[in-house]
């Protein structure tokens, strides 16, 4: 049963982290004068994100790593985007 709380919490966290990152996007002001620092936290937000994703990928079930993997993609849109304002 542990194993399975710890592939539950993974996943949990690794949502977590994507909704942070999201969050953190969507609230990017471009044209303000703390864009700059706003960017630097959402880079930081998506590399925890991309490393809990990773983590919850090692004792994900089937249908868990179908999702994480959305999520990865989701975060590559993510920086793709904010790549193209820099």
């Amino acid at each position: 049963m542990p194993y399975h709380k710890d592939k539950q919490q993974a996943f949990q966290a690794a949502q977590q982290g994507l909704e942070d990152a999201q969050e953190l996007y969507y609230e990017i002001v471009r044209d303000s004068s703390a864009y700059g620092h706003q960017l630097k936290h959402l880079k930081q937000e998506v590399n925890e994100a991309y490393e809990q994703i990773q983590n919850a990928l090692e004792v994900a079930s089937e249908g868990q790593r179908e999702q994480l993997e959305r999520f990865q993609q989701d975060l590559t849109s993510m920086v793709s985007e904010v790549n193209e304002f820099e």
